[in-house]
């Protein structure tokens, strides 16, 4: 038996290193035949500017640790704001067709990307939008169309901002599931629903600021490009005046109200074609990458350094979604020694999260600088430990609506003392010193330890606003009076000095060459990110991540509620953390 049995090992073994062999060879082949699919695009062409994949500023590039093999992908809005602008220049594009656009671009993203749609509207070629509904945010980024068609039984969004805050305390009590909190900042309310059962007059105050600072910029926009006075824009808003196709069309919101057929109709009329004509289209995603590929300038010694920090900062490599130490410190090495880069621009769209590898990445960039000069680029967050990293940089560049600030720090540990007793749960502890224990979650959180866990916060606050008194040149005090965990829009941060110009990725480049004393550049993206052939595997659908398993059963939705608990939960060590995550749509 022992004999048979050893055989039947040998016969699965063998089986399974077939097949993985086998899929070995067949995923090898796929990735390295993947890069050679050519996209042709044909004169007269219109670029689809489909926004459902396109999520980070980067897109990333990948190292295969398994095998010998680099990847780099061109689908970030890095790729797609290059593409724009290299299409008002390409004789075969004539213009541009956002149908039934939705993202999950922030708001900062898509001003830069309405910023960038405008410019090549003003060279001369057409934009045209439809949609059977416009979402508030996407008719944001479709008002600056030439012509805007709406289904006409669609409807338009468009009511203004508004913000929803769950609070938690009643909850606690009457389940005996408590976060204890230890914090510095009036205004650091990511902890406030932990403590009581409604919003807190400073966080009522900073958010409703900050609120009306985004809005006013939205507002701002949308007038110059429709030609409606700001005051009937927040009529419109306050009134829900545009909410019919026939309200939005007298509001002069959209153009045309029309069903589909009758906008490709019209573009086919732009383009000098008969209306029974086919006219070629390539999508946004396809054009950025042969843009990418194709139109690199190796004429150019010299390279402005393009270092992407977007996501959460967290320990580790970290990857296009997490802010790791590891790949930022290593980018910025790189950097750093390459003669040929003159400048750095350090593009952050971070919340915050852990302070420690804030102050590793900012003790990087400190030593950095000092060799050449480094630009600061905000997208739609650069809040809390995304400030941190950015507050000593020689220039901050951020967009009018980039959520920043958020000087702050804080500290969450999970009791569950009354919530055991609750199911008849008793926890006893034995130690040989009185702190050897440390915290116990299902002990009451006593006033030496509390003590100790203050002192390390109030130690890294200072530290954080130290930092951006050096960085900033301000005294303590003054940082002290806008910081505390206050939030603030990027417009509201050049008055108090958080930043020092506004303006997009462009503008923070240019700077960056100007500081670089150099002219004639290309840029290179950082970091490269090192992957296994576990998730290979994953990406080619051959073994299904935890992840994806996780929303097919529960849904996308819950899947991002779950996250949150999540990160919550998992978080260790202080925290330099913006307040709420703000999604506006």
């Amino acid at each position: 038996m022992r004999f048979l049995g050893n055989v039947l090992a040998t016969i699965v073994g063998l089986f399974i290193f077939c097949m993985i062999s086998f899929f070995g060879i067949l995923l090898i082949g796929a990735i390295m035949g993947s890069g050679d699919e050519s996209v042709t695009v044909k004169k007269n062409s219109v670029i689809e500017l489909d926004l459902s994949k396109i999520h980070n500023d980067y897109a990333g590039k990948v190292n295969f640790k398994d095998f010998d093999y680099f990847k780099a992908q061109h689908d970030g809005l890095s790729d797609v704001l290059k593409a724009i602008e290299y299409a008002k220049t390409d004789d075969k594009i004539k213009g541009i067709s956002i149908l039934n656009s939705s993202s999950d671009l922030g708001i900062a993203q898509t001003k830069a990307l309405r910023d960038q749609l405008l410019d090549f509207k003003n060279s001369g070629k057409f934009i045209y939008s439809y949609a059977d509904a416009y979402s508030q945010k996407e008719y944001y980024l479709n008002s600056v169309a030439n012509s805007i068609y709406i289904n006409p039984i669609g409807e338009l969004d468009f009511k203004g901002l508004s913000a929803e805050i769950m609070f938690f305390k009643d909850f606690e009590e009457k389940s005996g599931l408590k976060m204890e909190v230890i914090r510095h900042g009036k205004y650091k309310s990511a902890v406030e629903p932990f403590l009581e059962n409604k919003m807190s007059d400073a966080n009522r105050e900073q958010t409703t600021q900050l609120l009306n600072s985004i809005w006013s910029s939205v507002l701002v926009d949308i007038s110059k490009s429709r030609k409606v006075p700001l005051a009937r824009l927040n009529q419109i808003a306050d009134g829900l005046l545009a909410r019919t196709p026939e309200m939005a069309k007298a509001e002069k919101l959209v153009d045309k109200i029309a069903y589909e057929d009758v906008y490709h109709n019209d573009i086919r009329k732009a383009l000098s074609l008969d209306s029974d004509e086919d006219y070629d289209t390539v999508s946004i995603a396809d054009y950025a990458d042969k843009i990418a590929t194709s139109n690199i300038d190796f004429d150019a010694k010299d390279k402005i350094a393009i270092i992407y920090a977007q996501g959460e900062i967290g320990n580790g490599e970290g990857d296009v979604n997490v802010i790791g130490e590891g790949s930022m410190r290593r980018s910025l090495q790189e950097a750093r020694k390459d003669k040929n880069v003159k400048a750095i621009v350090l593009r952050i769209n971070s919340p915050g999260g852990n302070a420690l590898t804030s102050e590793l990445i900012w003790r990087e960039i400190e030593l950095t600088k000092k060799v050449k000069p480094i630009v600061v680029s905000m997208g739609d967050y650069a809040a809390s430990g995304g400030y941190y990293i950015a507050c000593n940089a020689d220039k901050i560049y951020a967009e009018a609506n980039t959520i920043t600030g958020s000087i702050g720090v804080f500290g969450i540990l999970p009791n569950f003392t009354e919530a055991a007793k609750k199911i008849g749960l008793n926890v006893e502890q034995v130690k040989t010193n009185p702190n050897a224990s440390q915290y116990s979650p299902f002990k009451p959180l006593d006033d030496n330890y509390r003590a100790f866990a203050q002192e390390g916060v109030e130690k890294i606050y200072a530290t954080f606003v130290n930092r951006v008194s050096a960085g900033r040149k301000l005294t303590f005090e003054q940082v002290d009076a806008i910081g505390q965990g206050r939030v603030w829009s990027g417009q509201d941060a050049l008055k108090i000095g958080l930043v020092d110009k506004i303006g997009g990725m462009d503008e923070a480049i240019k700077e960056a060459a100007r500081l670089g004393k150099t002219t004639k550049y290309r840029t290179q993206d950082f970091p490269e990110f090192e992957k296994d052939f576990s998730d290979i595997l994953a990406k080619f659908g051959l073994a299904q991540s935890k992840e994806s398993m996780i929303k097919e059963e529960i849904g996308e939705q819950n899947y991002e509620i779950l996250q949150h608990i999540k990160q919550m939960t998992s978080q260790k060590g202080v925290q330099a953390r913006m307040a709420y995550e703000l999604k506006i749509n």
